[in-house]
């Protein structure tokens, strides 16, 4: 065979390969997805021509193109990336043997280039023809996951069916995106489940896994939605825990006032009002990049650019259960926290919490656990961390919130905040209790002591006085003045006892 034609048989076998794919309504194939993704023309795959090698049930009858998952790099806006993309057009996207080699060699290069690494998940589970085999796959590439873990950022999109063991490929991930249309993520299927309302509507869908179980951060209606916030989101991340948070050339001026924080805050204490308007309001251009948007609402969790440099933000929303901190929340700040220090990007967070959400189902399930992992994350992280007193700031829940008692770097108030062990109102029913039963005139001495309350105890210039709030200040000038810390907390060292991990999670 001449040199020519061996070169016609590579390119006919490339072709024949790279042909594979699903053409189904609302559903691009695997390798659609992926150039969609990356920058046009900067994919290369790898091992397109790697096959199963499996004889049982007739297996060895069947062709399984590049053994039913993309692999190869390309660049995002010009920055390596290492992907992955199951093929559902071959055996179901079903994960063998060769299968989780490919995905477990490009997690091994990924790790060596110190680049993120981007997967789609598309796959009805194990590959049965290849029984242990396929098990043997599976615990691989876990702990490649699991090795790579705070090294990379790992990121994932379910696209379509995510079954059985491939579902920990997601649980083990940073970030999870999700469309409402075509992807179904459970463990185990309705058919083997004893409660006869059991759907995949209600136990996989990107609904229940974004609202409940929260192991959905992003939901988009349409792949080309999905694809798209998946390049910009990659774009608030460093390239690996080596590097300092990503930071792109400033667009917005880092001394902008923003006069609407002078008027925020209700008059009324009982009245809430949207936190979000904060974060946009000191946002680089306003812009902010929501993460689990509709998990445990009443904490909001996102990304901001100030002056360029990737922010992590977590705040209070009093929109949603009043602010109050729930056992979710916790467990949603939590991670958002571990996340963050493990890839270098500072923390701000926006406190306005009166407590924590009063009811026996939290207690039962777990509160106090939950509350501690929160702690845990915010004092155990040693990237800059700046905290702002929006509002109420009282009791634990308080100190939970990135407060300077466990590790906070810099805490402002605005003088809209409230510091104390509970709310005047609560507070004096227990002081008083005694004397407001016997006065002539209850409702006088209640506000007379409320107000003696708020001045002596709730006052954010008593906390200051005391050293556990830094400045007071406008919260118009919230934006330069979180800025200037960050810019001071740059080169921030924060040394800790060697220990091989922490137990608390």
């Amino acid at each position: 065979m001449s040199t020519l034609e061996k070169i016609n048989e590579l390119t006919s076998l490339r072709q024949s390969i790279e042909a594979t794919g699903l053409q189904l309504e609302g559903k691009k194939t695997a390798r659609e997805r992926v150039h969609a993704l990356l920058d046009e023309n900067s994919f290369v795959e790898i091992g397109a021509f790697v096959k199963h090698r499996n004889t049982d049930f007739n297996l060895s009858q069947k062709e399984t193109p590049a053994d039913g998952v993309v692999t190869g790099y390309g660049t995002i806006e010009g920055r390596l990336v290492f992907v992955y993309s199951q093929d559902a057009a071959v055996l179901g996207g079903s994960v063998g043997e060769m299968h989780a080699k490919k995905i477990v060699k490009t997690y091994e290069q990924a790790m060596q280039m110190g680049a993120p690494i981007i997967g789609f998940l598309d796959s009805t589970g194990l590959r049965l023809q290849e029984g242990v085999d396929g098990l043997q796959g599976y615990g691989e590439i876990f702990l490649k996951q699991t090795l790579a873990s705070g090294v990379i950022p790992q990121v994932v999109a379910v696209l379509g069916d995510c079954a059985g063991g491939a579902t920990f490929s997601a649980g083990l991930a940073d970030f999870v995106f999700m469309t409402s249309k075509n992807a179904r993520l459970f463990v185990n299927s309705p058919n083997t489940m004893k409660e006869k309302k059991a759907t995949f509507d209600n136990i996989g869908s990107s609904e229940v896994h974004a609202s409940k179980t929260g192991l959905a951060q992003f939901v988009y209606e349409t792949e080309e939605e999905c694809l798209a916030s998946m390049r910009t989101f990659i774009s608030y991340l460093p390239s690996n825990n080596m590097e300092e948070a990503f930071a792109l050339d400033p667009q917005d001026d880092l001394n902008r006032i923003a006069e609407e924080l002078n008027t925020l805050v209700p008059d009324d204490g009982k009245q809430n009002f949207d936190m979000t308007q904060v974060v946009q309001a000191i946002a680089d251009q306003r812009e902010v990049f929501e993460v689990s948007k509709s998990f445990a609402k009443n904490l909001f969790t996102g990304f901001i650019r100030l002056n360029g440099m990737t922010v992590g933000i977590i705040a209070n929303q009093s929109m949603e259960k009043d602010g109050f901190l729930d056992g979710w929340a916790c467990e949603k700040g939590a991670t958002f926290v571990r996340i963050c220090d493990a890839f270098n990007i500072p923390l701000v967070s926006f406190t306005d919490v009166g407590g924590f959400e009063a009811s026996m189902d939290e207690e039962t399930q777990g509160l106090a656990k939950k509350a501690s992992k929160f702690i845990h994350a915010f004092a155990h992280a040693t990237v800059p961390k700046v905290n702002i007193l929006v509002r109420r700031a009282f009791g634990s829940a308080y100190v939970v919130m990135n407060s300077k008692h466990i590790g906070a770097d810099m805490v402002f108030a605005w003088p809209t905040a409230q510091v104390a062990v509970m709310n005047a109102d609560a507070a004096i029913n227990i002081m008083y209790q005694e004397e407001l039963a016997k006065a002539k005139n209850p409702d006088a001495l209640r506000a007379e002591k409320i107000e003696e309350f708020s001045r002596l105890q709730a006052s954010p210039y008593t906390a200051a006085s005391r050293g556990y709030i830094d400045d007071i200040i406008e919260p118009a000038a919230t934006r330069k003045r979180v800025i200037a810390a960050l810019e001071m907390l740059y080169s921030k060292r924060d040394p800790r006892p060697a220990k091989k991990q922490s137990t608390v999670l």
